[in-house]
């Protein structure tokens, strides 16, 4: 997979008028999160306050660094998976923490179209994410 960062996606959602073509690109961002093996999607790599099923696992390197593996049962909710990754995936502990991740949600325009459950579990993978690098 060929994560783009969180600033070319913010970038490529600002080239599309409508929301019918911002939820096609999604999906299609969706698509591109390679799907996570059965073996890890456990109690304790799902996320709670999703409607759809997501599973975050992650390893961290030597260098400090962590590497993150996710999935969803969802289209819309897998293609909000691979914004979490362009967010996070490489980060160190402290870079994870400096991401402004509401402020970055805001500029890719998903706040006004998207259904507070959508909105919310995207959040709840976010929070996930922290708690395990803390």
């Amino acid at each position: 997979m060929t994560q783009r960062t969180l600033e070319e996606l913010i970038e490529n959602f600002a080239l599309f008028d409508d929301w019918e073509a911002r939820y096609q690109y999604l999906i299609d961002l969706g698509n591109d999160v390679p799907p996570m093996e059965e073996a890890l999607k456990t109690p304790v790599s799902e996320v709670k306050g999703c409607v759809s099923k997501v599973w975050l696992h992650y390893t961290k390197d030597d260098g400090g660094h962590f590497h993150f593996h996710a999935d969803s049962d969802g289209k819309i909710t897998k293609g909000l998976v691979y914004v979490a990754l362009a967010a996070y995936e490489g980060k160190t502990a402290d870079e994870i923490r400096a991401v402004n991740i509401e402020e970055q949600f805001s500029k890719l325009g998903l706040n006004q179209h998207l259904s507070p459950n959508r909105r919310n579990g995207f959040f709840a993978m976010v929070e996930k994410i922290r708690a395990l690098s803390a």
